[in-house]
């Protein structure tokens, strides 16, 4: 994965998406998520740098899928036609082996695109992330903001740190020896000079491209870009096959659900 171009992972990454949004095939779902770990772990990824957005996308799961119960206790069972009681709870909610199978379904979702964009993420730098962009299509203005966001984000981090200890050494405590409600309060402290700088370098990058005439021309060049090679082929058509597989099994399964209980 490392070898491979920007482009590639890109493409990559849309097609394994759009494949494991398309249907719910249960054993589809499996093959991605499968294929997903595989080369997030074969990639030697450092779970530990990303500690921080994976429980947020884990209790973004967990409130999904209790929403999904909440609201629409019975989805599963009008998906797939039949009703299997599991646990009952009142007459509106009821726990079916319908509902529970499509759920996991939704849950297999997460991890089958969850890898996929991480190991994008990790293994592209910002500068071939946008001439990835670049080269499906993306005007290059808008490419190259994505990328400016993504090399800001370690500098936000810095900064804050930076600003916390300081404020810090003038008796402002944000730690957990104080209530939450006195942790929000003193927070202001530090997040207004945080956007008071991020505003100042906003202004002296875009004075700095402003003067090297960025924009004047409709297009430009990559340092970062990389011809295609055979490998780079080779993994777009595997990420081609794999989407073709998944409209395929929706005119198999005679739809998007893949249903074990008829």
């Amino acid at each position: 994965m490392h070898s491979l171009t920007g482009t590639t992972k890109l493409i990559m990454m849309i097609n394994a998406s759009i494949a494991a949004m398309l249907g719910f095939d249960t054993r589809f779902l499996v093959l991605i998520v499968f294929v997903s770990v595989f080369l997030s772990i074969s990639s030697k990824i450092e779970l530990s740098k990303l500690k921080v957005v994976l429980w947020f996308i884990f209790v973004l799961m967990i409130l999904n899928n209790i929403m999904i119960f909440v609201f629409a206790p019975q989805y599963g069972t009008e998906i797939y036609g039949t009703s299997t009681p599991l646990w009952h709870l009142t007459n509106r909610y009821t726990f079916t082996a319908e509902q529970l199978f499509y759920q996991l379904n939704v849950t297999l979702k997460y991890f089958a695109v969850l890898p996929v964009a991480l190991l994008f993420i990790v293994t592209t730098s910002p500068s071939e992330f946008a001439s990835s962009l670049n080269r499906i299509g993306v005007p290059y203005r808008a490419s190259y903001s994505v990328a400016l966001a993504l090399r800001y984000i370690p500098d936000v981090q810095r900064e804050y740190r930076e600003i916390s200890q300081a404020q810090q050494a003038r008796g402002i405590d944000t730690s957990k020896d104080v209530s939450f409600g006195t942790r929000v309060k003193n927070s202001a402290s530090i997040l207004f000079p945080l956007l008071l700088s991020s505003l100042e370098r906003i202004e002296t990058i875009s004075t700095a491209m402003e003067l090297r005439g960025f924009g004047k021309h409709k297009t430009r060049t990559w340092y970062t870009s990389r011809p295609l090679l055979a490998r780079d082929w080779v993994a777009i058509a595997l990420s081609v096959a794999l989407l073709a597989l998944a409209a395929w099994l929706i005119s198999v399964n005679g739809g998007r659900f893949y249903n074990p209980f008829i």
